[in-house]
């Protein structure tokens, strides 16, 4: 009788158990998972030390640019003598220079249109296109200044001209899809450095 009685009670906890981890099971595949969405991850960025280089080739230009950045003739269709980029393969991203001779003041007003022109074919993707006007009057060189806010394709652009004879201009390129999260910190990196290039912008006869 007591052995009977054992028997009973162990069935009777075995089916309790059994009714529980199917309860369980039910309860769990019924339920959706919890995901809650992580932020976007970047690699961290090594910036390097600020030393410069002076640039001064037998072009009508000099300027003081980063050790980080490599100067190559630009070799694309259409490039003409003393155009250059200022590739920077730390940051993946390329400065490129093309210098044009004032031969008129028709042509000098098509480059300035042609500057304009260029900076503000990125207002599709831009949230602000800022101008800044650039002024050195000791060593004739004046120009604008375009900061170019939002995913564009490039994110800074310039011209520099004496008004009379010279004129470059300077255009800032990523190559990466436009993400400004993503290059945010490297763009304001990049752009104290493109600062002081304007800043030590000098023209010079083409020989020397």
């Amino acid at each position: 009788m007591g052995n009977m009685e054992l028997q009973r009670n162990s069935s009777g906890r075995g089916v309790i158990i059994l009714l529980l981890l199917a309860i369980a099971a039910i309860t769990s595949c019924s339920s959706e998972p919890d995901y809650s969405p992580k932020p976007r991850g970047y690699s961290r960025i090594y910036f390097p030390e600020r030393k410069y280089h002076q640039y001064n080739s037998g072009c009508a230009y000099a300027f003081t640019y980063p050790t980080y950045a490599v100067i190559e003739p630009d070799k694309s269709p259409g490039a003409k003598g003393c155009w250059i980029n200022l590739q920077m393969p730390q940051f993946n991203g390329t400065l490129h220079l093309s210098y044009q001779p004032v031969t008129s003041k028709k042509v000098f007003n098509e480059l300035i249109e042609d500057a304009h022109t260029f900076a503000f074919k990125h207002t599709v993707k831009a949230t602000s296109i800022d101008e800044g006007v650039i002024r050195y009057p000791e060593r004739k060189v004046y120009g604008i200044y375009y900061s170019i806010d939002g995913n564009a394709a490039s994110s800074a652009q310039f011209f520099l001209t004496d008004s009379t004879k010279h004129y470059l201009r300077g255009a800032l390129y990523f190559n990466t899809p436009p993400r400004l999260d993503s290059i945010q910190p490297v763009l304001d990196f990049v752009k104290k450095d493109m600062a002081l290039l304007i800043k030590s912008f000098k023209w010079k006869s083409p020989q020397g």
